[in-house]
């Protein structure tokens, strides 16, 4: 029930934050709550987890993306990602999830997402996806037509370009 009300306040936000170009931060405020408990008292691996799909939902949104993937009976898929944490997070403590794109090859979007507590690095996550439709994976560049976004995807990062290789070196149907 905590993620659903989540969910809706970040739905409600959306409408009274300014609008994010395709390329801007999302950057959403929370406190850990009791049900984002473990048995150690901190906050669940698990749970950074579903707090990301907040920002990614925060970044569709904002961007416009949302009402345009909607006609379309598009949705946004995870494919993989990886996750490093380095502080805690406990009970009551404030924290911002920062979630922007890094860049897109012709098939996956490459995204970072930041837990910052005090202006310290929690925990840095990135993530592949991709949009899906009723007749398969959407390539990015459709999804860009979209938002009308007409620029190549900035460079990626040196270890998501190693990402995208090893993904490909491991390949055994579409060519990741």
């Amino acid at each position: 029930m905590n993620l659903l009300l989540r969910c809706f306040w970040v739905y409600l936000g959306s409408f009274f934050r300014k609008p994010l170009s395709f390329l801007d931060s999302s950057i959403l405020s929370f406190h850990v709550l009791p049900h984002d408990l473990d048995i150690y008292a901190h906050m669940n691996n698990g749970r950074y987890m579903s707090i990301m799909d907040l920002g990614r939902w925060d970044l569709i949104l904002r961007t416009g993306l949302y009402r345009r993937i909607a006609e379309k009976k598009w949705n946004p898929i995870v494919a993989s990602s990886f996750i490093r944490y380095r502080r805690p997070l406990f009970l009551g403590e404030a924290y911002e999830l920062h979630t922007r794109i890094l860049g897109w090859t012709r098939k996956w979007f490459f995204l970072e997402q930041v837990f910052v507590r005090n202006e310290k690095t929690v925990a840095r996550a990135y993530v592949k996806g991709l949009f899906i439709g009723p007749g398969g994976s959407i390539p990015c560049s459709e999804v860009l037509r979209l938002l009308n976004i007409k620029t190549e995807s900035p460079e990626l990062p040196r270890a998501i370009a190693a990402w995208v290789e090893r993904a490909a070196d491991t390949a055994v149907t579409d060519g990741d």
